[in-house]
Order: structure tokens, then sequence, then C-alpha cells
């Protein structure tokens, strides 16, 4: 006879299963797999008969419990939760969990994930796209009194509010009284990236800086066009070195 899905050993499933599971019902841990033991650092003996909430700290269990509640019926959606293993070491995990049938009784199998390394990577990305931001609000003096700021990559919100805040504090700082703003390693001109080198230019212009725009490729001009931007009051040159020639230091 052919084997049908019926025929499967889902116990067998579950303890092969390289992700830590949980099953319980009513706060009552019922069953826990082979990676769960290793995941909590306990045994079953230990864990089986205990309250699921036990590993969650005080402040997320009203939380909890009412997501518990909610997935007797239908499958929760995945969040990411600090829990605690079994010996009070605290780590960073999703958890997902649904309704599961046993028997005539009703339990919840949970998922637990581990996303230490996921949140490592995404603090390293972080710290690089900060060490960026910063780079990319350095003033960079080329004569006495003229300096550039080359702008590169995505502007998105957080950057540019950094920039609008440390740019003018730099260039105060290196007495400079005429910087050069070169675009011409920006991603993408959009409403944001206009906002934000109006605003720049017009911060400077109140401190007693010459403002030049250089790098402007027609996409800015037609985007800036199509806001109703009129930049022929900003100085505008094709290069950095057409902006010097202009401030007299270049031929």
């Amino acid at each position: 006879m052919a084997a049908t899905i019926e025929d499967i050993n889902y116990k067998e499933v579950m303890e092969y299963s390289l992700d830590p599971l949980i099953v319980h019902t009513h706060l009552k841990i019922i069953y826990i797999n082979k990676a769960a033991e290793t995941f909590f650092r306990a045994s079953r003996e230990d864990v089986i008969g205990a309250s699921p909430l036990d590993i969650f700290k005080d402040s997320s269990k009203p939380a909890i419990i009412k997501r518990i509640s909610g997935a007797y019926s239908q499958p929760a959606k995945v969040i990411e939760e600090t829990i605690y293993r079994m010996d009070g070491t605290p780590v960073d995990v999703e958890l997902y969990c649904h309704p599961v049938k046993i028997g005539e009784t009703t339990a919840i199998q949970s998922y637990v994930k581990d996303i230490t390394e996921k949140r490592q990577q995404e603090k390293i990305h972080d710290d690089m796209t900060r060490q960026i931001n910063e780079l990319s609000a350095t003033v960079v003096p080329l004569f006495e009194g003229i300096a550039v700021l080359p702008l590169l990559g995505a502007i998105e919100q957080e950057r540019a509010k950094e920039l609008l805040e440390f740019v003018p504090v730099n260039v105060q700082k290196q007495g400079v009284s005429h910087l050069i703003l070169d675009c011409s390693g920006i991603f993408q001109f959009d409403h944001l990236v206009i906002d934000s080198l109006l605003k720049i230019y017009d911060v400077l212009n109140l401190i007693g800086v010459n403002c030049i725009l250089t790098g402007i490729r027609p996409q800015l001009s037609m985007e800036a066009v199509k806001l109703g931007v009129n930049l022929n009051n900003i100085k505008t040159f094709f290069s950095v070195k057409d902006a010097l020639n202009y401030l007299g230091v270049v031929k």
C-alpha cells in the first residue's frame, strides 16, 4: 500500500529539526526537541512541565501571554525577542508559533531561531554606515579658506540630518569661507536630496560661507524643475576644477 502524508511520524520530524521546537499548552511545556535541549542548555526533564513564560523578561510576559492566547486559533506573526536560556544567558531570537492538534487537545508549537549572528551583522553594518556618514560630512581643505565636501552614495533621512548638523560646524572650525559641495558621487537625486542641498546651502550662506555646487547632473536640474525649485540663484559648475577656476586658484 502506498504511503500517505498521514503516515508521517511527526514527532520524528520534530526531532530531526535543526531549529529548537517547543510544544506547550495551558502555559505548560509538554515537549521539546533535541535542538531545544542544546539551545536552552537543559535536559527535557528539566524543561517539561515548566511554563514557557519562564524564558521571557518580566516586561515581555503580558504581551507573550496575549500572543499565546491568540495562537490557539491561528498562527502568530514572527517577532524578535530577548529570551533566557536555563543558565540565565540572554539571547536574541525570532519566535514563531502556531496551533497544533494532539488528539483532542489544541497545543502551541513554537519555533525558536537564534539571531545573535544576524544582530552582530546588523551592528557591523550600522557602524559602517555611521562611519561612512561621518566621512561623508568631512570637509576637505584644498586651499586657504577653500574646501570641498564630496557627497557620496545615497542620502536618506538620517544622513541628511547628520549633514545639516555637522557640515556647518566643521566649516566654521576650519575657517572655510568658500565650500564646494560636489554632488558627482550621489547615486540618486530626489526630493530629499534637493531639499538637503538647499538647506545646507542656506545655512552656510547665513554663517557667511560662499557655497558652490558641482557635479550637478541633468537629472537634478529636471527633478528641481518638477518640484518647482529655482536653482538660478545657486552657483553651480560642472566640476570641482571649474569651481576652483571661478575662485581664481586654478587656471
